[in-house]
């Protein structure tokens, strides 16, 4: 009888074994899958005090620096985007969405190429009082924002 006791153990060891090895693939497998849709978030005073590496997709947010859009040629143009501490340029190639203003909340998608940052994607807040929760935090840190008015 002492045998088979060992020989269950053993075989309950393996299980247990076999388990973790298929939850660490498995885990692995889902973070390669998802490494191209992870873009961390960062302030403008984060990107200048910790600048990214070259060709990394990161998001960037805060307000979009008053007096700092600049239209180019065809779909291009050009802002500052400010926490009120630090300011990081910002190039983006397409069409603006609607609210998109100066002084307003924005986040955009992309990476830093010679000191400005090159947006593939922009987004604006959707009402008057919204502004992406990444934003807000920022913006709190640096001790700048305000609650809007409640009516």
């Amino acid at each position: 009888m002492a045998g088979l006791k060992g020989l269950k153990k053993q075989r309950r060891i393996q299980v247990i074994l076999l388990a973790f090895a298929l939850l660490a693939v498995s885990s692995g497998l889902i973070g390669y899958a998802m490494r191209d849709g992870i873009n961390f978030f960062r302030s403008p005073s984060q990107v200048v005090s910790d600048p990214p590496l070259p060709g990394e997709v990161f998001r960037i947010g805060g307000l979009v620096e008053t007096g700092s859009l600049v239209r180019g040629q065809g779909e291009t143009v050009t802002f500052a985007v400010t926490d009120s501490n630090e300011v990081v340029q910002v190039s983006f190639t397409g069409v603006l969405p609607d609210l998109f203003a100066e002084g307003a909340g924005v986040v955009g998608t992309g990476s830093m190429e010679n000191g400005t940052f090159v947006a593939s994607e922009i987004l604006a807040k959707h009402d008057e009082e919204y502004m992406p929760k990444e934003v807000v935090d920022a913006l709190k840190e640096q001790g700048v924002y305000v609650e809007p008015a409640k009516e």
